[in-house]
């Protein structure tokens, strides 16, 4: 079969595609036909070397295709072959076919397209976690999600809407707002004004009755953390999820006392690892929204599996619009 295949850490362009033998499911795994894998900024800092989790080399980038079941391993009792799956795979989602623990595959509701679930994997499930998990979300809680425009924070203001909050959804400049107006977002700021170390809160505080933000989820850290801090209200949660900004933030531990605040961190590759009933759980969920339509992802760019370097390198030089979705006839 076909797979992109790095040797070397290094840029985009570093991996190349070859013909490797397919993979075979084990004992408790499926062979799973892949026919959709979104590409993410998490396959640049692994093809890269960056990745906090790094597979031996060779290796085969991409996380989280979806397709479906052709072989079944021994002792797999709880699907069948021909079952559509999003596969949550750490790894090989940039080939051909992936063997996965049946445990880490997901069938899909019967409307749900292989494209539409590859756009979803690993944006919904980790706002889900940001939300349901790290953030305790619950109705009526004030959610700020910032880089909202971004697939995580689209992600998690759809959920979070679906959860019964309140959303405020944080833009990186005028103009960005695209899909978010469709969704029913309660207000939006714009992370761009001036001294948004001072701005932020005010602007959280005039949408909120002066009362602040109950969640607020940080993909950005740099002065977008320093200045969100700043916005929770009395006992509020903050969930740091990324630095796509830059900067890894830092804050003196008195504010969180004086606040009662908590700052909390989301990895989401453990949970998978860890606790995979609770990632059962997520997408269980996460699907039930999609069947009752409160929510759907934006559409995809795709690409076929020849273009992968393509895909990386609009991520990488920002020039990316929506989610980039490598599809397989």
């Amino acid at each position: 079969m076909k797979a992109v295949r790095v040797r070397e850490f290094g840029d985009v362009d570093t991996p190349a595609i070859e013909e490797v033998a397919a993979p075979t499911a084990g004992p408790g795994e499926v062979l799973v036909r892949i026919r959709a894998t979104a590409v993410n900024f998490v396959d640049i800092l692994v093809i890269g070397g960056k990745y906090q989790f790094l597979p031996p080399r060779p290796f085969t980038p991409g996380k989280g295709p979806a397709g479906e079941v052709i072989t079944l391993g021994e002792g797999v009792s709880d699907l069948r072959v021909g079952d559509r799956v999003l596969a949550m795979a750490e790894q090989d989602g940039y080939g051909e076919m992936v063997a996965v623990r049946q445990e880490q595959c997901y069938r899909l509701p019967e409307a749900m397209t292989f494209l539409e679930a590859a756009s979803m994997s690993l944006v919904y499930d980790t706002a889900w976690f940001a939300l349901r998990e790290r953030g305790r979300i619950k109705p009526g809680d004030v959610v700020f999600v910032m880089g909202a425009a971004g697939g995580v924070g689209f992600a998690a203001v759809q959920l979070a809407k679906a959860m019964g909050a309140r959303v405020i959804a944080g833009i990186s400049g005028p103009g960005r707002e695209g899909a978010l107006a469709q969704v029913g977002v309660d207000g939006i700021v714009d992370l761009s004004m001036p001294d948004l170390r001072n701005s932020l809160r005010a602007r959280i505080h005039e949408l909120t009755e002066g009362r602040g933000a109950d969640i607020i989820l940080d993909p950005l850290g740099g002065d977008c953390f320093d200045a969100a801090v700043r916005a929770l209200a009395w006992c509020g949660r903050l969930v740091v999820i990324g630095f796509a900004a830059g900067r890894i933030p830092e804050i003196r531990v008195n504010y969180i006392l004086l606040k009662n605040i908590e700052i909390t961190g989301l990895q989401i590759s453990d949970y998978r690892k860890r606790r995979p009933e609770l990632v059962a759980e997520c997408f269980a969920e996460v699907f039930h929204f999609y069947e009752t339509g409160q929510v759907r992802p934006q559409p995809a760019t795709t690409f076929t599996l020849d273009r992968f370097a393509e895909a990386l390198a609009s991520i990488r030089d920002r020039t990316a619009k929506g989610r980039l979705v490598l599809l397989q006839d």
